[in-house]
């Protein structure tokens, strides 16, 4: 870095509160350009990498950056964070019904895509098989983030939801896979060598992530923690744990976190909206540094002779081996061509691709340098093409959904001592368990109503008392019932008084079931 002097300094206080500032700062215009990103309807992995590349050797910070080996061991951990957020997130019941085309997506559809990119890399641009097979597996792994990104404010179908957020999650396994397998000195391996591989550390990768996230969330939800801000911590060192172990077993630790963290998503954890904020936080942090830090390793004026290759690759990758893909692999399930076009369309590239791209650049991959400034090139172009489209297509499509009654945000703390739970429960604007009446609810015997907090002012509520959008209940419920009543409260928020007409009944009515507050 300019202005330094050549020999080595001590870190002092004075270096560490530059630092501070500096890193405060790039947060600052981060968070910022969040609401530019929204409102353009760009994914935000652009206005990072814009911020590091402003940063670096060819931007006004000058900051001189090339250690491609730091840059990919800071990009995984920011992976499993990214990744544990996302399964943190994932409704089960969601992706459920979306999961074997998801799967076949993200197996059978890689497999296509590598193979045609690479072809393509090969004659087209003349590269080496090698490197054309490692492009192809690198930019053939789709990216949550910037997906949903461009896509939040476009209700769809739960199938299209479900299948792309599963292939999201599982597809980046089998690609590291294949990229470190491709970067590996000597002639690449036999296909069906890689195949029994590639399956062998899938099955270990998901044995542990499903037995780590189970045995982690039975322990939160039957042991107590002193404080409510501990749980977010726990959360997320169990899903970490389940990456570590993966990885040490020689499975695949990325699967193994997104399959942990999705059962600590769906286990119904106490204080679970703190513990879902605290992860986003997390997993906007790991965002931004690392597609700041990828930022840094770009040095643009060197990208000149890259950038049309870039674009014959991405065409091909976009109009020919994505949908090639999406038909093959889907054939079996009967999805109707609009959203098959939808899913083609898509596939946007994001952390994942450039990060992987620093893997033939660590290994001493011949023109790996090359690799990495294809890979940024094409990310960047095609998000830029791909990513204000995505809504007007949907909508061409007609794959646009009515928002239906929005879900009530349902918060447990657990009371150990009395065998029992206290539910925070707040009503928001589209619940339509506004005007219902808290006998209406017909909560099971062993819960009930004990306080409504409205306008600034809470109350014990009758059995007449009329709920509102707005209130917060506390429900008080004992351990044996606390997942019946849940399902009661979610019941009548997306059904109302007529929950029980409409077959929510949510296992809160029969003969043991009484009046909450009688």
């Amino acid at each position: 870095m300019p202005g330094l002097a050549r020999r080595e300094q001590p870190l002092t206080v004075h270096h560490l509160n530059q630092l501070l500032l500096v890193c405060s700062l790039v947060l600052l215009v981060a968070v910022a350009a969040v609401r530019i990103s929204s409102r353009s309807g760009l994914p935000s992995l652009l206005v990072y990498l814009g911020i590091g590349v402003a940063m670096g050797q060819d931007g006004v910070g000058d900051v001189h950056f090339n250690n491609a080996e730091l840059t990919q061991v800071i990009g995984y951990a920011a992976l499993v964070v990214i990744l544990a957020e996302g399964g943190l997130g994932t409704k089960w019941k969601e992706i459920k019904p979306a999961l074997p085309a998801a799967t076949s997506l993200a197996l059978v559809g890689i497999a296509v895509s590598v193979g045609v990119t690479a072809t393509a890399a090969h004659y087209l641009i003349g590269l080496e098989w090698r490197q054309a097979l490692i492009i192809g597996a690198v930019v053939s792994s789709t990216d949550a983030a910037a997906v949903f990104s461009v896509l939040r404010k476009v209700p769809l179908p739960a199938r299209v939801t479900g299948i792309l957020e599963a292939e999201s999650g599982l597809n980046d396994a089998p690609v590291v896979i294949l990229v470190v397998a491709f970067c590996t000195a000597g002639p690449v391996e036999h296909w069906y060598v890689l195949l029994g591989e590639i399956t062998l550390e899938l099955a270990i990768g998901a044995a542990i992530g499903l037995a780590v996230g189970w045995l982690g969330s039975w322990g939160l939800r039957h042991v107590a923690l002193p404080a409510s801000g501990l749980y977010p911590i726990a959360v997320m060192a169990i899903a970490v744990t389940a990456y570590a172990a993966g990885a040490l077993a020689h499975g695949s630790g990325f699967l193994a976190v997104y399959l942990a963290a999705m059962m600590l998503g769906n286990a119904k954890l106490p204080h679970w909206p703190a513990t879902r904020g605290f992860a986003e936080g997390l997993g906007w942090i790991a965002q931004i540094g690392m597609f700041v830090l990828l930022g840094l390793l770009v040095t643009p004026h060197d990208m000149g002779d890259d950038i049309v290759p870039a674009l014959v690759i991405g065409l091909v990758l976009t109009m020919v081996a994505r949908p090639l893909s999406v038909v093959v692999s889907l054939l079996p399930f009967r999805i109707p061509w609009q959203e098959q076009t939808l899913l083609s369309w898509a596939g946007l590239r994001g952390a994942v691709p450039i990060i992987l791209a620093t893997i033939p650049m660590v290994s001493g991959i011949a023109e790996s340098r090359r690799i990495f400034n294809i890979v940024f090139v094409l990310v960047v172009a095609y998000t830029l093409i791909q990513g204000p489209t995505l809504p007007w297509l949907a909508r061409k499509l007609r794959l646009g959904e009515a928002e239906g009654a929005a879900d009530l945000g349902i918060e447990s703390a657990p009371l150990e001592r009395l065998r029992g739970h206290l539910l925070s429960v707040a009503i928001p604007k589209g619940s339509r368990m506004h005007g219902v009446e808290v006998a209406e609810l017909r909560m099971p015997s062993g819960a009930a109503v004990t306080l409504v907090v409205r306008d600034g002012t809470s109350f014990v509520p009758l059995p007449t008392t009329v709920l509102r959008r707005g209130d917060e209940l506390l429900v008080v419920a004992t351990d044996p019932v606390r997942d019946a009543a849940e399902r009661r409260l979610r019941a009548v928020g997306q059904g109302g008084k007529l929950a029980d007409w409409l077959g929510l009944a949510g296992n809160g009515t029969g003969p043991h079931s009484r009046h909450s507050g009688q």
